[in-house]
This record gives C-alpha cells, sequence and structure tokens, in this order.
C-alpha cells in the first residue's frame, strides 16, 4: 500500500542548473533560497509558491544499468533528491524564494515518475503517484518500486513477466538500431557502400537509389537515418522485413535479436519509401537536416533534464526537417521507430484514433497543414499525462499505435474502408503508410467476459437478456440508479458483436434538445453560408450494417428517456421492429437525398437502450415506443459475487463488508416500502463497487465519502418534501462509524 503523506501542503520540485550551467545546489543552500533562472518560463508557477509549502531540488537524468530488477534493456527515468526544504517567504516577482534548506547526502534516486521541466507541482491526494513521492522526499519512505513496475504505464517495458505483453518487445531492436545509426552520422560513406551492395542484391530494396538532373538512375552517394530504418519498415513480406533487419543489425553492429513480430509498427508505402527527393530534386543540406533531427531527438529522449536548449535545438531541427520534399507526417513516423516509448507516431491511423477515440486536437500550425515541432510536442505532453491514469484506454505510443490499427470507425465521411488508412498522397511523400504489421484481430468478447469484467447478475439472467436482444432486436435496460445500466449495454453490445470492435458499437445519449434532424438526418450549415444534407448516428449505423451484412452492429442510446424518443426516431420508430427490418417495408425520410429514396434498417443492426425510471424529470416512454422494445429491469445486486470483488479489490474486512451491506439493505427496504418511491427508487451496487484499479486506502473513510457525496444527495432529491427523513436515513448509514 501506498503510504499516506503526512503533509497535506502543495509542495514543488525543483531543478538547479539552467540551459548547461553549473548545479546551483550549493550557492541555493547556502543562501537559504531558490532561483527560477529563466526571465520568461515558470513566472506564474514561482509566484503561486507559499510559505509552508514544501519544496525539494531534483536533478533529472536517464539510466540503463544499476538497477536491482530487469529493466530489460530500457531506460529507466531517474529524479535525484538533492536537497529538501520548507518555503518561508514569497516576495512574489515570480524568480525567487526563501526556503529552509536541509542538504540530502547522499542523493536518493527516485524512479519512473520523473519530469522534466525545472518547476513541478505535486498536489498531495491527486493521485497514489503523488502521495508515494512526497512520502519518499519528505518523510523518507521507501519507494514501491514493484507497484511502479507494474503500473499501466511503465507495466510493458518493466512489469512482473507475467504481465508484459510481449508483442512490444522489438522496442529494443528498434533503438538499438537507431543508436547503431547514429554513430555514423559524421562518416555514412561505408554505410551507403554496404546499402548500395544490399539494395543490388534482393528485389524488394531496389528502390534503393539516386536520380541525377537527366533521370538517370544511379547509386546512392548519401543517405538519411530515416530512409535507412525504412528499409524493414515498408509493406513487404513478413520474411523479406526480417531479412532487412538482420542485414542491417549486422552493418551496424548491433546484437540485439531481430523482433520475430513487428506489432504496432506503422509501415512507409513501398512507392514511398525514401525521405529526400533525388538529386534534381533535393536541395544542398536537406539529407544532414534530417540526420540533425535525427540526433537532436534522441538527445532530447535519453536527456531527462530540464535543458531549454535541448528541447529548442530539437524544434529548430524538426521544424527545418519538416519541410524537406519528401517530408510529411512520415517524419514522426522516423522518430517513432528512432524511440518508441518516447515520440509519437501521427501517420492516418494513429490521427484518426487520437481524434475520435481520445478527443485530443491534432495541431496543424506547421508546413504544409501538418503539425509543427511546437505541435507535436505539445501532443506528447498531453498524452504522456493521459497515459498515466490507470482507465485510459492506452498507456504508451506502442500501445497507441497498435489500437489505432485495431481502432475501427464506420463513421468516415469518404467511406473509407474501416481500419484502412485514407493514402493522402502528395508527391512529398507525405502519408505514406502502408499499414501496421499486426497478427490479431479486435479482441474477442463473450458473456463470460462481461463477467470476468465485473458483472454481478448470474450467468442465465445474462444469457436470457442478449436472448431477449437477439429476438426483439431493441431492448431497454432499465432500473434504479446505481445498477450498471451503461456499462452492462456495451458489454452486451460487444457480446452480441463477439469482440471489442468499436467500429461496430456506437453510443449516444438523448437530451432534450436532441431533435430528429440530430439522430436521423438534416440539414446543418456547413461553414460556408449554406446548408449540407447530413447524416446521423443512426442512419450512419444503417450504412455501416448495411456494408457487411454478416457482422452485427449496436448502437447504444443511453437514457433515451431524457429525450423525446417519438419524436427524435420519426419513421424510424415504425422501420425497427423486428418484422418490418427488410426492404419490403423502406420508407421514404422527411429528409430525402434522392427522389424515391427509400430507407429500412437492417437485421444485424441492434438498438440497446437505458433508462432511469427514478428521475422525476424524465419523460415517460409511450406506447408506441414500449411495443418495439424489450425491457429489462436490472436490480441492485449486493450478492456473493458482489462481495468477493469488493473484498477482493479493496483492504476492507469482511466484518465491515457485512455492516456495509445490512446497512444498505435496510434502507432499500425502507424506500422500497414507501408507496410516495416504491422499488424503482433503490440504492444500486455501482455506488458502493470499487474500480478494478483504485487507490481507496481507508475502505470505511471511502464509504463515508460515498454516502456524504452521492447516496446523500440522492435521498434528498427523493424525500423533497420531507428532508428530515432523507436526512436520517443518511445518519443510519453512517450511524456509529
Amino acid at each position: 500500500m501506498v503510504p499516506v503523506p503526512k503533509t497535506q501542503s502543495i509542495c514543488w520540485f525543483v531543478g538547479a542548473a539552467y540551459d548547461h550551467k553549473d548545479d546551483q545546489t550549493p550557492r541555493f543552500i547556502a543562501e537559504g533560497i531558490w532561483e527560477n533562472g529563466y526571465d520568461d518560463r515558470f513566472i506564474d508557477h514561482v509566484k503561486s509558491m507559499r510559505p509552508g509549502d514544501r519544496i525539494a531540488i531534483k536533478a533529472a537524468y536517464v539510466k540503463k544499468k544499476g538497477f536491482s530488477f530487469d529493466t530489460r534493456g530500457n531506460s529507466v527515468s531517474v529524479m535525484g533528491i538533492k536537497a529538501i526544504g520548507t518555503i518561508l517567504e514569497n516576495p512574489g516577482d515570480g524568480k525567487r524564494v526563501k526556503v529552509d534548506w536541509k542538504a540530502v547526502d547522499p542523493i536518493r534516486e527516485w524512479y519512473f515518475y520523473t519530469y522534466q521541466k525545472t518547476v513541478w507541482k505535486i498536489v498531495p491526494g491527486a493521485s497514489w503517484h503523488n502521495d508515494a513521492l512526497i512520502a519518499f522526499t519528505f518523510e523518507n519512505e521507501a519507494q514501491d518500486i514493484d507497484r511502479f513496475r507494474n503500473d499501466s504505464y511503465w507495466r510493458q517495458r518493466f512489469g512482473d513477466e507475467g504481465t508484459v505483453d510481449r508483442k512490444f518487445s522489438w522496442t529494443t531492436f528498434y533503438e538499438a538500431i537507431a543508436d547503431g545509426l547514429l554513430a555514423h552520422k559524421r562518416n555514412r560513406t561505408e554505410l551507403v557502400r554496404k546499402l548500395n551492395a544490399f539494395a543490388a542484391r534482393v528485389d524488394y530494396m531496389s528502390y534503393l537509389h539516386d536520380a541525377d538532373e537527366h533521370g538517370k538512375i544511379v547509386p546512392l552517394t548519401d543517405i538519411c537515418p530515416f530512409t535507412v530504418l525504412g528499409a524493414f519498415n515498408r509493406g513487404v513480406t513478413q520474411e523479406n522485413r526480417k531479412e532487412a533487419a538482420r542485414e542491417l543489425a549486422s552493418m551496424l553492429g548491433v546484437t540485439e535479436p531481430v523482433p520475430e513480430g513487428f506489432d504496432g509498427i506503422p509501415l512507409i508505402n513501398k512507392q514511398k519509401s525514401m525521405y529526400f527527393g533525388y538529386a534534381k530534386d533535393r536541395k544542398p543540406g536537406d539529407i544532414e537536416a534530417l540526420w540533425d533531427v535525427f540526433e537532436k531527438a534522441i538527445i532530447l529522449a535519453d536527456d531527462d533534464a530540464d535543458d531549454a536548449d535541448v528541447r529548442n535545438d530539437f524544434l529548430d531541427a524538426y521544424n527545418k526537417a519538416s519541410r524537406i520534399y519528401c517530408v510529411g507526417w512520415n517524419l514522426s513516423m522516423g522518430l517513432y521507430w528512432t524511440r518508441p516509448w518516447y515520440f509519437p507516431t501521427l501517420d492516418s491511423r494513429s490521427k484518426t484514433y487520437i481524434t475520435e477515440k481520445l478527443g485530443i486536437v491534432v495541431g496543424s500550425s506547421g508546413a504544409k497543414g501538418r503539425s509543427s515541432a511546437e505541435d507535436y510536442l505539445s501532443l506528447m505532453d498531453t498524452l504522456t499525462t493521459r497515459f498515466m491514469e490507470d482507465a485510459y484506454p492506452v498507456h504508451s505510443y506502442p500501445e497507441l499505435s497498435l489500437a489505432a490499427w485495431q481502432y475501427r470507425s464506420p463513421f468516415d465521411e469518404k467511406g473509407a474502408t474501416p481500419g484502412r488508412a485514407q493514402d493522402e498522397g502528395g508527391n512529398d511523400g507525405e502519408e505514406a503508410t502502408d499499414g501496421i504489421g499486426l497478427s490479431e484481430p479486435p479482441e474477442p468478447y463473450s458473456i463470460d467476459s462481461i463477467i470476468t469484467e465485473g458483472c454481478f447478475f448470474p450467468l442465465e439472467r445474462l444469457r436470457f437478456i442478449l436472448d431477449s436482444l437477439r429476438l426483439k432486436q431493441n431492448l431497454i435496460l432499465q432500473g434504479p440508479p446505481g445498477t450498471g445500466k451503461t456499462w452492462l449495454a456495451k458489454r452486451l453490445g460487444y457480446s452480441l458483436i463477439g469482440a471489442k470492435d468499436e467500429s461496430k458499437l456506437r453510443a449516444v445519449q438523448f437530451h432534450p434538445n436532441m431533435s430528429y434532424e440530430d439522430f436521423v438526418r438534416g440539414y446543418r450549415p456547413n461553414g460556408e453560408g449554406r446548408l449540407d444534407l447530413v447524416d446521423g448516428p443512426f442512419m450512419k449505423m444503417i450504412e455501416a450494417a448495411s456494408k457487411s451484412a454478416d457482422d452485427a452492429f449496436v448502437l447504444v442510446i443511453e437514457e433515451i428517456n431524457r429525450g423525446n424518443p417519438a419524436q427524435i426516431f420519426g419513421e424510424m420508430l415504425t422501420l425497427i421492429e423486428a418484422d418490418k427490418r427488410n426492404p419490403d417495408e423502406g420508407l421514404e425520410l422527411c429528409y430525402r437525398r434522392f427522389n424515391n429514396e427509400r430507407i429500412s434498417v437492417p437485421k444485424n443492426l441492434y438498438i440497446i437502450g437505458t433508462m432511469n425510471i427514478a428521475d422525476r424529470s424524465l419523460a415517460l416512454v409511450d406506447l408506441a415506443l414500449r411495443r418495439r422494445f424489450a425491457f429489462i429491469e436490472l436490480e441492485p445486486c449486493f450478492n456473493e459475487r458482489w462481495r468477493d470483488w469488493v473484498l477482493d479489490k479493496i483492504p476492507i474486512s469482511t466484518a465491515q463488508l457485512d455492516d456495509i451491506t445490512r446497512r444498505i439493505s435496510e434502507l432499500n427496504a425502507a424506500i422500497e416500502g414507501d408507496p410516495n418511491l416504491k422499488r424503482q427508487f433503490r440504492i444500486g451496487h455501482s455506488f458502493l463497487t470499487p474500480s478494478s484499479k483504485n487507490d481507496i486506502k481507508d475502505p470505511m473513510t471511502w464509504y463515508h465519502q460515498v454516502v456524504e457525496t452521492q447516496i446523500g444527495p440522492l435521498l434528498e432529491e427523493y424525500w423533497f418534501d420531507r428532508l428530515d427523513t432523507a436526512h436520517k436515513a443518511k445518519e443510519k448509514l453512517l450511524e456509529g462509524l
């Protein structure tokens, strides 16, 4: 368990060396100060430091050796703690604070959870990572190395053998190849000679040549590092990729074994495999600029210290390289091959995944409308922060790249095949992706998967629900608050599909302002002063399901009664009936794309709605909708399966859990017995179900917080005209604790 830090004040971790200047730690300690070494950075942070805040001087760097755990050849981020203290005074100039310092001798090394920039604000209680760092630094607690190694962000590199997905073992080979290439930066003659010989020997390398100003094919006289890396990252066979990788490793003296697989690695197109133009298109310095950004990227990735010069050097080199003929988004792919745990690839699939799935904007303020270096590093900062969240879909760039390939979006307005990148073309080699070496389809999913992920309903009940959905094709999950309606709806959909395939499941939420035009089809402004006829999510699902009749597609509608379903569905309310799902029953829509256009709902499109019947503000569902849906009521599930889950996830005793269960059961009995409420107002199990990844240290404090902040306010809504009843019910839940 992570120790709970005694201090509850803000903690600051600050650097003491700026832009290659000498370490200022001895002076800071002697003078009882800390100074911001920059005139234009961290001013607001420094101004916000308060007397009483704890502060530590840190030095960030990376190491590959000297650890008590197996790094598997990966570099480890290290933060050395050199001094700790308490802020005494802040004059408010953004430059200096007075500190009562205590030197740390010898320096204590903290691993994994580090920060490059000079000023790092750490808030107690914000995450278990923060609490562990504070306790280590200011209270001399030991770091729980095993917990950090096996945390989602670091697991794939450093986790226990049984938890590591070996599909990313290729990363150490790629980094070793990049290191070998860097050694040839200043003398490339022998490397070019060997590559020309290799290209003459095998057909799939024949693209590796130059052309003079007359268009005559001639051998290469120079080459950039990304084109070299592309030799085994092209759209050729797996065996050819391995052969090219072995040949290159031999040239560079790399002893890391050639990967057995290449999962999560974007490939350049066979027709666009070079990062620089032929002699007639090439400018003096183009190849050198590519070597420069390659070198600056490795320095940035391997130097974890806060060094503005290093960062600025990379920014300049990236922006310069991005203007070279044949360079575009593929520059990010080359950086990813170079340091896959540090740099993201922005190939077509990854951009789609980042924007659609993760909801993050990919900046495009650079050359040719692509990401500038500033955009790229900003995106990296955002993603790195998100990777630390346990519930985030991905936790590293290799995971992101693989997930991007597996991501299937059937809603591409251009009609792209789900999961296939759109070649954005251009003679500059931009977006030169053929795909990713992938060996497996989307993760299989079944009714057993629902149980494994934390469903407490009996297996037979789940089978009954799925059978009802298959029969009626439209189903609504209703029940008291906290019974897991939304959670279960998506998992039922994946179970019906047979895989966690996001291209075949889409979730929307009804609300009072939603209309037919939003959900089915309507006219929308296009930004050019005109109106376009735009399909809503329901029509897009109909189109996707119609194109793939052998696959099940699922539309999840959350809180279906929060809007006006009859108005939102319109004529679709007739078309979704199970016995009207064929072209003979097709109807004309209110908005047609062409004369006599008739729409029908395919049989392989299923609808799962959720409905909260305890919210008095929501509309009642009319009989027309009820007739077209099967209704399933979900019950609060404080059963043995729920008990086993809670006991496994948090440090709670059986006696404590029995006591909580008794209190909730008595409350639900009182609610059910109230003639103004009845059973649909009971408290569901989700309120008291910890997630599989949680940081609950004190289970009774957690229970108290749930009652005070979630169940209590809900009871006040239930008994809004008898608040004393609500208050007594809440007090009874907490009595004696």
